[in-house]
């Protein structure tokens, strides 16, 4: 027979899913499978999918805080990448029942260009708020004196001189666009064609064979591959601004210590020298199992007293 704690522990255990499991739906969300095909495949129902997500984006917020600190870099690269939540920003005011946080939605990102490491990110406006609590994050994780290059983004400019005074070698790459002689035909999903570039010094001095945002612009082709709710033309965008933000948390820390670089053989986090060991999922589910509040003592009953 078990008593109250142990029928307690026994039901909280039927309901937690094996590790394995859990790994393989949070590899699988890493993979650009959707919950829901997640959820045929494993026989987990799709709540227990979204919980999992939850969970395990406020794990990895937490990990990447507290280990991706001290960053020896040489050159930064600074990008932003579009994708909604629950609609486009245009039919936002006409969409039934939209939830705070609506409309476009923007997923900034630093990247180390020689080690490939997702040093910061942030999720939400393209403003210039966004930008000065972005670059803030940015600097209080590197070590020293950076080449920092971003795209032509007005709020940088501001935002990068608040965070770093003259402490930095900036530089921006700034991209121009137009339809080139010859061609009419419309492009109604595809950006318009870049036809040229430009390499402004904004502060310090930066090295402009090293202007650049190729990297950054790479790993947003990663973000997109990787994450199903940024695929475009789909029904698999975010519904809520929460999930989003912690499938980009879970992702940052797959990216950085889970998955192997083609290149480098080695993992972004290894390569830069915060871990030396390879992590696995299991790991990450590891963490999440830290997090978890500790099941609270189970209250005490008392027999009723049927002499009478």
């Amino acid at each position: 027979m078990l008593d109250v704690k142990q029928i307690s522990s026994y039901i909280k255990g039927m309901n937690k899913l094996p590790v394995k499991t859990r790994a393989q739906i949070l590899n699988m969300l890493c993979e650009g499978s959707s919950m829901r095909s997640i959820s045929r495949i494993t026989g987990v129902s799709f709540n227990t999918v979204a919980k999992l997500l939850i969970d395990a984006g406020k794990a990895c917020a937490d990990f990447h805080d507290k280990n991706v600190r001290g960053v020896t870099a040489s050159r930064v690269q600074c990008d932003e990448i579009w994708s909604f939540t629950y609609a486009k920003q245009k039919n936002v005011k006409t969409a039934k029942s939209a939830p705070e946080g609506a409309g476009d939605t923007w997923t900034w990102t630093a990247l180390d260009a020689d080690t490939k490491l997702i040093v910061s990110y942030l999720v939400g406006g393209r403003d210039g708020e966004y930008a000065i609590e972005f670059m803030d994050d940015l600097r209080s994780r590197l070590e020293n004196r950076v080449q920092l290059t971003t795209d032509g983004h007005k709020a940088y400019l501001e935002a990068v001189e608040g965070a770093f005074g003259g402490d930095v070698d900036y530089a921006q790459l700034i991209k121009l666009y137009g339809q080139p002689s010859g061609k009419t035909a419309e492009r109604k999903y595809s950006p318009a064609e870049c036809t040229g570039i430009k390499k402004r010094v904004v502060e310090g001095n930066p090295d402009k064979a090293h202007v650049s945002t190729s990297y950054v612009e790479r790993q947003n082709l990663s973000m997109r591959m990787h994450m199903r709710r940024f695929t475009r033309l789909t029904n698999a965008f975010s519904k809520k601004f929460e999930n989003h933000l912690h499938m980009v948390s879970l992702y940052t820390v797959f990216y950085n210590f889970v998955r192997i670089h083609k290149t480098l053989k080695v993992t972004p986090a290894m390569a830069a020298g915060i871990t030396d060991e390879l992590l696995e999922m299991e790991d990450i589910v590891k963490l999440i199992d830290l997090a978890a509040p500790k099941p609270g003592r189970p209250k005490a009953y008392k027999k009723k007293d049927i002499s009478n």
